[in-house]
């Protein structure tokens, strides 16, 4: 059987796509130089040109509804139309012209976001070529997007919607302590970069703390910090750079709003980013392992009054669980990596159901093209942790660690993450219960659009650069 390169509704999806990106001029966007440029850490002109694809109506019944929210409708319906989530309950009629989809039994979740991948920056295959995640030249490279490096051709995007995976958080990688911007992107076929970005979604900086930088830059390279001494010092003194340019730009409008002369600063692309951060319009995303490296880094954002949105990977929060709830600071995790270098000695399958128990906020990551593809799988072992522990997590609390939690470290948990009406009809249909090895998808749906059937061949795409590849083409 062939597969094609997209299906039509696909392709029509994308001719929106080049209409929007025809409708773009450099006249809307903000000037970036001169007297009149105002500051702002997200100017650029790097705008999501992200169009739904086209959306169906679509009735299931029959299912077993996690809603995300803490919510399981059993016998459940849920109706999606115009890209929304109309209705979730019991009993719901189907409007005219509605596909009405007989679940039979099968699962309905919110779709799958994952807050720390590296799809499209490490994409597959897995060649220097594409190596574009880590721009190893200093221990700042605060000025860095990984948008801006991100293939929309990686092959890992389409198996990541097979496993339900409906958003992603794409960062740099971890070689530097401020590693640059990630970015929020729906998972659907894209051109561009911009074209897969999440509308609306703050950015958010990437910084590193331990093993990873020490091992970059640990003897001595380009005069970089060596040690966590070190680092700690790096990341003050970058904070302290930060702050000074914030001030600069504040006495400039106020100056040029006093009527007085003024010239505006020198922009500086890295501390611009570094700004947005303690100015409250970059989310802080930190990847440290262990409990005293992430406390110590919370003494750094409460002597510099700036927030942490998550600590990721934190495979040690378990022991600093109350204080992360105090500090109101996410820790994305894993089920159970651990052991696979010293800073990573502590970690325990009890971790995430720890964290939560603690009244913090615990969401499971995956830093895998692999593990991107069952998150769900991942979810299970750790709610099988927490109950062997006797701490008696449910199905219903689960979810939230791949849905609603995760989106809410995106902050787009306004319109994502939960099957609520009102929200964006962002739905995965199960064949079973999604936290059992032997489930599989059977439905992806990302704005009321479907992506991805697992029974009709129609929707399931291939991208230009696999087409051919597994047929003989190649």
């Amino acid at each position: 059987m062939t597969r094609h390169l997209i299906r039509p509704s696909l392709l029509a999806g994308l001719g929106a796509l080049a209409l929007g990106l025809a409708a773009c001029s450099n006249g809307d966007r903000e000037e970036k130089v001169g007297d009149d440029f105002e500051f702002s850490v997200l100017s650029g002109g790097f705008e999501s040109t992200y169009r739904p694809m086209p959306s169906e109506s679509v009735l299931f019944t029959n299912a077993t509804i996690l809603t995300g929210t803490g919510e399981r409708i059993d016998n459940g319906s849920l109706l999606i139309r115009d890209g929304k989530i109309e209705a979730v309950g019991t009993d719901i009629d189907a409007p005219d012209g509605a596909e009405v989809v007989d679940a039979d039994g099968g699962w309905l979740t919110p779709g799958i976001i994952d807050t720390h991948s590296h799809l499209g920056v490490y994409p597959s295959p897995g060649d220097w070529a594409h190596a574009d995640g880590n721009e190893i030249v200093s221990a700042n490279t605060a000025h860095v997007w990984a948008e801006h490096g991100l293939w929309p051709q990686d092959p890992g995007f389409l198996r990541a919607l097979e496993g339900g995976v409906t958003s992603a958080l794409i960062l740099p990688g971890s070689a530097n302590i401020f590693g640059g911007r990630g970015v929020t992107i729906k998972n659907i076929p894209g051109r561009t970069a911009q074209d897969m970005k999440f509308p609306g979604a703050p950015h958010a900086l990437k910084m590193a703390c331990g093993e990873n930088p020490k091992r970059v830059y640990g003897q001595g390279r380009n005069s970089q910090p060596y040690t966590r001494m070190g680092n700690k010092a790096f990341v003050r003194a970058g904070f302290e750079d930060g702050k000074e340019y914030l001030k600069r730009w504040e006495d400039y409008k106020r100056n040029k709003a006093n009527g007085e002369d003024a010239d505006p600063p020198k922009r500086d692309l890295g501390l611009e980013t570094i700004a947005g951060v303690l100015n409250g319009e970059i989310l802080l995303h930190n990847h440290c392992y262990r409990a005293d490296e992430m406390k110590h880094r919370m003494d750094i954002a409460e002597e510099y009054d700036f927030h942490i949105t998550a600590f990721h990977h934190a495979v040690e929060s378990y022991k600093i669980a109350d204080l992360l709830a105090e500090a109101d600071i996410c820790s994305a995790m894993w089920s159970d990596w651990w052991g696979f270098k010293l800073e990573a000695w502590d970690g325990i399958r009890e971790n995430v159901p720890m964290v939560e128990a603690a009244g913090a906020c615990a969401v499971l990551h995956s830093d895998s093209a692999q593990d991107i593809q069952r998150l769900n799988q991942e979810a299970a072992k750790a709610m099988a942790a927490a109950n062997r522990a006797g701490m008696e997590v449910s199905r219903e609390q689960a979810i939230a660690w791949i849905t609603l939690n995760a989106a809410r470290i995106l902050k787009i948990d306004d319109v994502t993450g939960s099957l609520e009406a009102g929200k964006n009809a962002d739905v995965v249909l199960w064949n079973g219960d999604p936290f059992s090895v032997y489930t599989r998808t059977k439905r992806v749906y990302i704005d009321g659009a479907r992506l991805y059937d697992r029974d009709d061949p129609a929707y399931q795409a291939e991208l230009d650069f696999t087409l051919g590849l597994f047929e003989g083409g190649k």
